[in-house]
């Protein structure tokens, strides 16, 4: 399949409209970066964001889903991820964070032959599949998605960019989230829905990599570093945009994690999917009207931007990242909200979510909406709801 990286073909097949003003994003300008250098985003409410992901720093609260143990499950979900980012952090690095992966061992320097590029996808798939990954795309280099500098954390400042130029293929991996601990958003406990998501990505990512180098090619794996992930990913036929500014997958809806790995080991590309997604969000508004932030456009997409923390000169719905980060902050845990109350997130290994999908996919996308509301699906289900039991000892002690 012909590489069809920056051309109008490309885009439209995406659902991207990037204009003339488009200009490339440094990753000193995330608002995850910005909250360490910026004072105007940086704050002691941000700085105990972080804290709290340090057990034994942090302060419980009592409420129900801040407690001790929703932390602990939290925190724990996160250590996998932790350990490989805390890692090199002396050499000014934070590996799936800031910096590619690089605790991979050296290859034989023998290629392993290669039928053909439609070949090596489905194997890289199965192998991928095999080692976790919940669903496998395969994409071409774009180098407008890629930051043009990265972020060092010991400078504050920007540092160069160290992913090679000429790996032109791109494979985006995505974990699905669970079900029931994103239904407690907001919530401590909530968190923990997110840091496996990560914690299982870093595996994958590490093992698959690892794998292609053993075959003698490369591989760089790259987390939340290196490159925007969620225009790769549609790209690579996972999914479509949507309002809340996040990929929507047919088989999890939004409630995924991504990961990528840029290699030169020869791959056939997939194509984006539609499934409908643009045309629901036109008409729904419910993670707009569910942000607390009022960080969720609204209107229709347009090219505008919030600060400094969006990507310029593409035609989308743009989140306020700044009003997003600080609800972050002020509630001391990550906020799915949007992801919660998404029509989309739902389980499809359900013959009527399927059905409902179906619908929402066509003109009958009005009454799927009407459906979803009336259903009360997307609600905040209590966290004591999701511990076997309610209220144990521990918790109590806590």
């Amino acid at each position: 399949m012909a590489d069809t990286r920056g051309s109008r073909a490309g885009d439209e097949a995406a659902g991207f409209e990037v204009g003339p003003t488009f200009r490339r994003f440094s990753q000193k300008d995330d608002i995850f970066c910005r909250s360490f250098w910026d004072p105007e985003i940086r704050s002691d409410r941000s700085d105990m964001f972080y804290e709290t992901y340090r057990t034994p720093r942090m302060k419980w609260r009592d409420v129900e889903g801040f407690t001790q143990r929703d932390y602990a499950v939290r925190n724990a979900s996160w250590h996998v991820t932790d350990i490989f980012a805390e890692m090199r952090e002396q050499g000014d690095r934070r590996e799936g964070f800031l910096d590619p992966y690089s605790v991979l061992r050296d290859g034989p320097g023998v290629r392993v032959h290669v039928d053909s590029p439609e070949a090596g996808a489905r194997e890289v798939k199965h192998v991928a599949k095999t080692f976790g990954a919940d669903l496998v795309g395969i994409t071409g280099y774009d180098d407008r998605w890629v930051y043009t500098h990265a972020y060092s954390r010991d400078g504050e400042s920007e540092k160069v960019q160290e992913l090679p130029a000429d790996l032109p293929h791109v494979i985006v991996i995505a974990q699905a989230m669970d079900l029931d601990l994103i239904g407690t958003v907001p919530s401590a406990l909530s968190g923990t829905a997110t840091g496996m998501g990560y914690s299982r990505d870093t595996l994958v990512l590490l093992a698959l990599s690892q794998y292609i180098i053993n075959l003698g090619y490369r591989a760089v794996p790259t987390m939340n570093d290196t490159a925007l992930a969620i225009p790769l990913a549609i790209k690579a036929g996972l999914g479509e945009y949507g309002r809340h500014g996040l990929l929507i997958t047919p088989e999890f809806g939004p409630r995924v994690r991504l990961g990528k790995i840029f290699t030169d080991f020869p791959l056939a590309h997939d194509r984006p999917r539609r499934f409908g997604v643009r045309e629901t969000c036109e008409v729904c508004r419910r993670c707009t009207d569910a942000c607390p932030a009022k960080a969720i456009a609204g209107g229709p997409p347009s090219d505008a931007v919030h600060n400094r923390s969006n990507i310029p000169g593409v035609t989308k719905w743009t989140t306020d990242a700044e009003r997003c980060f600080r609800f972050w902050s002020n509630q001391n845990t990550d906020c799915s909200i949007c992801v919660r109350v998404c029509p989309y997130n739902r389980d499809y290994g359900k013959w009527r979510n399927r059905l409902w999908q179906r619908l929402a996919g066509g003109p009958l996308r009005r009454l799927a909406l009407w459906l979803d509301r009336r259903s009360g699906r997307g609600e905040r289900r209590s966290p004591k709801e999701w511990w076997p039991r309610g209220q144990t000892s521990v918790e109590k002690a806590g």
